[in-house]
């Protein structure tokens, strides 16, 4: 599993995009994304022909120079599992005693890249 980030060019929105590997996949035949940015409504992974999984999301980067955004995958086999992205950035407490991925959108001062 991994994400990767892509700015736009008028730097107010940036696109996370979820990689998960044939090996994540753990035989499910669905994956979604789940995400506070949104509210924790699913978004549907799409599966890609070599066996992984790919989804993206775009959030805002205007409102204040850092975020970070806690997620999670749901993959069903049978029964309805929650589980962490196994490279996330960092990982969280949440309110079930567990934990939740991370991801941070930071930018950087104006006149720096």
């Amino acid at each position: 599993m991994s994400v990767s980030k892509t700015l736009s060019k008028n730097g107010k929105k940036i696109t996370i995009t979820f990689y998960i590997t044939k090996e994540a996949v753990q035989g499910a035949a669905q994956i979604y994304l789940i995400c506070e940015h949104n509210g924790w409504e699913p978004v549907a992974m799409k599966p890609q022909h070599n066996g992984t999984y790919c989804g993206s999301i775009t959030v805002p980067t205007d409102l204040q120079p850092s975020y970070q955004y806690r997620f999670k995958y749901i993959m069903p086999d049978g029964s309805v599992k929650f589980d962490n992205d196994w490279k996330a950035e960092s990982y969280c407490a949440n309110s079930f005693g567990g934990d939740n991925s991370v991801f941070s959108v930071e930018l950087a001062p104006k006149g720096k890249k």
